[in-house]
């Protein structure tokens, strides 16, 4: 005995041109038949919340799967696999297509060389699935549009939970983000950590999806917009703060990821705000407010604006 409930969607051109469309979402528990052998053209992650079963994929090894696991189904690629008959499986699936699958690969959300992942648990997982069971309402206008956002979210959800990793996210990515404007080499870095630099090479890759100088490059310049748009420093100041020694190597970088030259980007971005800028970046929780308590005159409100108060 099983139960089954699914629905599938057909987006637009334009829908695709999103860069990525969900074609259907499922949610099924209990004795469920066998899977294939089959070929899909199309990405499917399925979500095991409870039970066991097993998966046979192109290289015909099977596979014991025990939840809480994802199943990557990928495009071209031969799969095969069912719950196990006596004690079935709870299972979510979403189908997913588009450009963006190839950047999420590389980046390391999708594992096409890692068909069956232990998850540490599901239910951030689940949630991103509900959003698109809810928006399957019929009749609602927004359904590509609200599915394609929320098989964004499943990646990210999947990312995290992957077994391995904890919480608070890699702790060689902490320790790179905490000492990332410090001017040391990834050499240095990586001897920090008692790491060759290959293996932080390899540590960050499957944490971040990228090298170790692209993350670092991508902290320390958004470090930099901040100060840019903040701050009246100078631009060679700015390149110290944020682990630059060369303010002209600097500048060459940030106009090569950005697009624009430093000078060009603060222009672009500074306005004017009663009470000034400040260089101290608020509290995520504690974001600027407008006190609710009475109309404050412009120097209460560019402190509160400021400050988080």
């Amino acid at each position: 005995m099983y139960h089954t409930w699914m629905r599938y969607f057909t987006p637009s051109p334009a829908h695709h041109r999103l860069g990525l469309v969900c074609l259907g979402v499922g949610l099924q528990h209990g004795a469920l038949p066998v899977v294939g052998p089959r070929v899909l053209d199309h990405h499917v992650a399925v979500v095991i919340s409870a039970g066991r079963g097993w998966f046979r994929g192109a290289d015909g090894r099977r596979r014991t799967v025990t939840a809480p696991a994802l199943l990557w189904l990928t495009p071209g690629v031969t799969h095969h696999y069912a719950p196990d008959p006596d004690t079935g499986w709870d299972e979510a699936f979403v189908d997913f297509a588009g450009s963006a699958t190839a950047a999420y690969a590389e980046l390391g959300y999708i594992d096409p060389d890692r068909p069956v992942v232990a998850l540490t648990d599901t239910a951030t997982a689940r949630t991103a699935i509900g959003r698109i069971v809810r928006a399957a309402r019929q009749g609602n206008p927004f359904l590509e549009v609200e599915t394609a956002a929320a098989v964004h979210e499943l990646l990210v959800a999947l990312r995290q939970v992957r077994a391995g990793t904890g919480s608070g996210g890699h702790p060689v990515l902490q320790a790179l983000a905490r000492d990332a404007f410090q001017p040391l080499s990834v050499a240095e870095h990586a001897a920090r950590h008692g790491m060759t630099p290959a293996e932080l090479r390899t540590a960050v890759r499957r944490g971040a999806g990228c090298s170790p100088k692209d993350y670092l490059l991508g902290i320390r310049l958004g470090r930099a917009k901040e100060l840019l748009v903040g701050t009246e420093l100078p631009v060679s100041a700015i390149a110290r703060r944020v682990g630059y020694e060369d303010p002209a190597y600097f500048s060459r970088l940030f106009a090569r990821r950005v697009g624009t030259a430093p000078v060009r980007f603060r222009e672009q971005q500074c306005r004017s705000v009663p009470g000034g800028f400040t260089d101290r970046v608020p509290d995520p929780a504690r974001p600027p407010t407008i006190p609710p308590c009475g109309p404050p005159d412009d120097a209460r409100l560019g402190e509160a604006r400021l400050s988080g108060g």
